[in-house]
């Protein structure tokens, strides 16, 4: 079968590499074309668009960039026809894919949705689009499947794939010491706008705490120029690229921008502060748009605070360093791993990328008989 996948930043990168190779497992005559990033393009996936031509972040940055966003519809649109797939597999990012997916169904595409947007959190009622031009839904959260019987829509709650990444991992061990000492993680997210907000404020933790070694996760697409800009007064700032794994199974404590590292953080038992902080236009416009409790994974899936949450203006150095110092504590710490190993049992169904290749390849064999 002919699968055109689309996904818009790193951690739909790294699903969608998984759901690719499961997928090649399923089908053996697969053939899939995609939008994503190095990793599923290694996968066997013939990459079209890079997540980095396509990640912006905040609600202003959505408005600067209109005009290139449209020019990537056109192009989609164009890409699909030519390649005449028996399904689109749509990968979150939902500012885009949930237009493909109304574009898609209306031209006779097969629509899957992998990893549904976070629509309960805001703009709920998209779930009315959803149920109208999404064929099947795999969700991966498993609040989201009672979410969606609200809305008189049946989907299929998988597990979460960060599960089975995550033992791979572990299995494979933390590699090279990357430092003498206690870590210290710093994960500022792989986009620039990130950086530049969250980077700072972590940095200024390192006088503080001088008896710790800070390691610095950089995304592998991030401007070198700009990041050693940033450094240049952090000369006990360590970099690494393309080892965040490694990192968080050597770290003791993380500083974490908000989104997938934060459970991805969670799940390696790394007691973590979460960090947000963005545009004064996108904080003030998502303020009054997003309904939820909490803004990291972890919270939101166990329905309580396992994790500190320092959002905006409480994201400064006094409030990071009082929570960093509490999160150091021995009992805090076990405290929060606790509610990790409660978090894990909530997530793990077994191999979730092997369950929704076999789920799909299934449900387009049930279609075209």
């Amino acid at each position: 079968m002919r699968y055109y996948i689309i996904a818009g930043e790193a951690s739909g990168d790294l699903h969608g590499s998984n759901l690719i190779k499961k997928l090649h497992l399923t089908d053996e005559k697969a053939t899939i074309r995609c939008w994503g990033g190095d990793l599923m393009e290694q996968a066997g996936a013939d990459l079209i668009k890079h997540y980095r031509d396509l990640a912006f972040m905040g609600f202003a940055e959505v408005l600067i960039h209109l005009r290139t966003i449209w020019k990537n519809f056109s192009f989609c649109k164009k890409d699909i026809r030519r390649f005449n797939p028996d399904a689109v597999i749509l990968i979150d990012y939902p500012g885009f894919n949930l237009r493909m997916a109304k574009w898609a169904h209306i031209n006779g595409y097969k629509v899957i949705y992998y990893i549904s947007p976070q629509i309960w959190a805001w703009k709920e009622n998209r779930a009315k689009l959803i149920r109208q031009y999404v064929d099947k839904m795999l969700v991966i959260l498993p609040f989201e499947k009672a979410f969606y019987e609200k809305w008189d829509y049946e989907v299929e709650y998988v597990g979460h794939p960060l599960v089975e990444v995550i033992k791979e991992a572990q299995s494979r061990g933390a590699g090279e010491r990357m430092a003498e000492g206690k870590i210290i993680a710093l994960l500022p997210g792989s986009r620039k706008q990130e950086v530049l907000h969250k980077l700072p404020v972590m940095l200024k933790m390192t006088k503080y705490f001088p008896s710790y070694v800070f390691v610095m996760a950089q995304a592998p697409h991030l401007d070198d120029n700009e990041i050693q800009s940033m450094l240049k007064d952090y000369s006990n700032v360590l970099i690494v690229r393309n080892r965040t794994y490694d990192l968080l199974q050597q770290a003791t404590a993380a500083l974490v921008t908000s989104g997938t590292a934060t459970l991805e953080t969670a799940l390696f038992g790394v007691p973590e502060i979460v960090c947000y902080k963005g545009s004064a236009v996108s904080y003030f416009l998502a303020k009054r748009l997003v309904n939820v409790p909490y803004i990291s994974l972890v919270n939101l899936i166990m329905n309580r605070e396992i994790v500190k949450e320092l959002i905006q203006n409480n994201l400064n150095e006094i409030n990071l360093k009082n929570e960093l110092l509490h999160i150091l504590d021995g009992e805090k710490a076990q405290e929060m791993k606790d509610g990790y190993h409660r978090l894990w049992e909530k997530l793990d169904e077994g191999d979730a990328s092997m369950k929704a290749a076999r789920s799909i390849f299934t449900f387009l064999n049930g279609a075209n008989t």
